[in-house]
């Protein structure tokens, strides 16, 4: 039958139903974007149900087992391309408090780094808003990410990895959640929301225009649209931009970052400063009672000014 069919396209001259930007045959999708999702070793419960949390989130995403090494990051490339991913995203955790995400195009680039706060998971908060699993986002960018390069950067590489490919595998011909970036301070602020569609109350509109409602076709009455949060929510601040995959020269670097480490480090030195003050006072204290002779066991030496020694 297929070799007739071919015969038979091949003398009419049409050509077989194609999707659009797409050669594969109708009926026969291509996954363009996939998503490797993996950790590092030495991620907290946090960490571990924000990680689960998007993988549910991207039903083009592939989770991944732990990865071993810290410093051997390039070897993710060849990770993703034994998974066919062109995408990944890697968490990584250091002294079991911070969070650095990575995110890259593989195999070209570019790298984005990202120090991950204020996290809240989707468990930890109780949200009251839900959506379905496996539903296409909508990804809703603020103006500032056309305002500078590296956030152009940032906002092209979110649309890979965030962006849920039309007929990709598990995925929904639904859109019912919207993905809001936005940025302030420097940082970008990710916050995930549910369109949830109500029907007004008669109270609000009034008898004519829910007569006329009825009497248009379908009957559909008008429906007020509110975004519900969902979670999960966190922060991300970007610290460089890495031209290849895991590697390659920086393109940018956030000068107003500063390390979690030199945070803690500036704290303890503080600390330090005020418990050093203290013990200098203490110990020009004790050695002036020394002097004066009143402290128990010294003796004050006399001089020629004193009582006794005027008196004699």
């Amino acid at each position: 039958m297929a070799s007739v069919y071919k015969t038979l396209s091949k003398s009419t001259g049409k050509k077989a139903p194609t999707d659009e930007n797409d050669d594969a045959p109708k009926g026969i999708t291509k996954n363009k974007q996939r998503v490797l999702i993996l950790s590092s070793r030495g991620v907290t419960y946090r960490h571990r149900h924000l990680l689960n949390d998007l993988a549910a989130m991207l039903p083009h995403g592939r989770k991944d087992v732990k990865f071993d090494s810290k410093s051997k990051l390039y070897q993710l490339n060849e990770l993703a391309e034994l998974y066919n991913c062109n995408n990944v995203m890697f968490f990584e955790a250091r002294k079991a408090k911070d969070l650095y995400i990575w995110m890259s195009k593989v195999p070209n680039g570019p790298t984005v780094k990202f120090h991950a706060q204020n996290l809240h998971t989707m468990e930890e908060l109780h949200f009251t808003g839900n959506c379905l699993k496996g539903s296409r986002p909508v990804l809703s960018f603020d103006l500032a990410f056309e305002q500078e390069p590296h956030l152009k950067v940032v906002k092209e590489l979110f649309l890979h990895i965030f962006g849920v490919p039309q007929g990709a595998r598990k995925s929904k011909p639904f859109t019912d959640h919207v993905m809001g970036f936005s940025v302030a301070d420097g940082k970008i602020w990710i916050r995930n929301y549910e369109i949830r569609e109500v029907e007004k109350a008669k109270g609000e509109e009034g008898e004519e225009e829910a007569a006329k409602a009825k009497k248009s076709k379908g009957g559909d009455r008008e429906t007020d649209v509110a975004l519900v949060e969902i979670g999960p929510r966190f922060v991300l601040t970007p610290i460089i931009i890495q031209e290849g995959a895991f590697g390659g020269p920086i393109l940018y670097e956030n000068k107003r970052f500063i390390s979690p480490n030199q945070v803690r480090s500036d704290l303890r030195k503080s600390k330090a400063g005020r418990h050093n003050a203290r013990a200098e006072q203490e110990r020009d204290r004790v050695a002036k009672r020394g002097l004066l002779g009143l402290m128990a066991g010294s003796k004050r030496e006399p001089e020629a000014l004193d009582t006794k020694e005027l008196f004699a």
